[in-house]
């Protein structure tokens, strides 16, 4: 499943000292700083804690507190339940590190008012500054990560990140997959497809992230009923209301 500009928190990718060895360091802040967009304690969001018995169980070592990087494209509503989850003690882990596709997102501004380090990925011609899959992956690394969580974030996952984190990458889609799934169905265009294809009914689905667009094995599902006169915006509510029932 898947706002204002900020400018506290610095990270950055420098250049390697050594031309022939692929190196990313992360240089930021470890204090929060002043930023246009609102840092305060935010109500947990339906979809944050989702992603807890995996993460509880993942990696042989239930109890032990997880580092999580955490994928967002947009605004960052699941990304900041997440946080807000884990600050809280829902989630058995912290965020480590916030990467996205387009650095003046809202979720990119929410982790630099939190003193969370951001990492731009893919590198683009509107985001020149980003890394490439062999320096994300050093970030990782270096950070200690143990669990991606995807919050929206649009991106194919290349298959060498995928293969590095093995039933340790998640995904929430706002469908009944594989229903509505695949390249193009994110966000409102799910819940418009849904809507349009006379479907009785749709939900959410938490998976595991593989290779391509929304095939991961599924963990869980939750049914909800496509109504009469339904909006997007009503579909999605509602369906945002039985992640929150499934993460109970």
């Amino acid at each position: 499943m898947e706002a204002a500009s900020g400018t506290g928190l610095c990270c950055s990718l420098n250049p390697a000292p050594n031309p022939h060895k692929i190196s990313a360091r992360v240089r930021f802040t470890t204090k929060r700083q002043p930023c246009a967009a609102t840092c305060r304690s935010l109500p947990l969001r339906p979809s944050a804690s989702a992603y807890t018995a995996a993460i509880d169980g993942g990696a042989g070592c239930s109890g032990v507190n997880k580092r999580l990087a955490v994928f967002v494209s947009g605004g960052g509503s699941n990304f900041r339940s997440i946080h807000e989850a884990a600050f809280g003690g829902k989630v058995n882990g912290h965020v480590a590190v916030l990467v996205t596709d387009k650095p003046g997102c809202g979720g990119a501004d929410y982790a630099r008012c939190n003193g969370i380090p951001v990492v731009v990925f893919p590198k683009s011609k509107s985001a020149p500054e980003g890394v490439s899959t062999d320096q994300l992956l050093n970030v990782l690394r270096d950070l200690k990560v143990d669990f991606v969580l995807l919050a929206g974030y649009l991106k194919l996952i290349p298959g060498e990140l995928v293969q590095a984190f093995p039933r340790s990458m998640l995904n929430i889609h706002p469908s009944l997959l594989p229903a509505f799934g695949g390249k193009g169905y994110y966000g409102s265009k799910v819940h418009k497809a849904v809507i349009a294809s006379g479907a009785r009914y749709s939900g959410p689905t938490v998976h595991f992230v593989d290779e391509q667009f929304d095939t991961g094995r599924t963990l869980a599902q939750r049914v909800v009923p496509v109504l009469a006169n339904d909006t997007p915006e009503q579909m999605a509510a509602r369906v945002l209301h039985e992640v929150g029932l499934m993460c109970c």
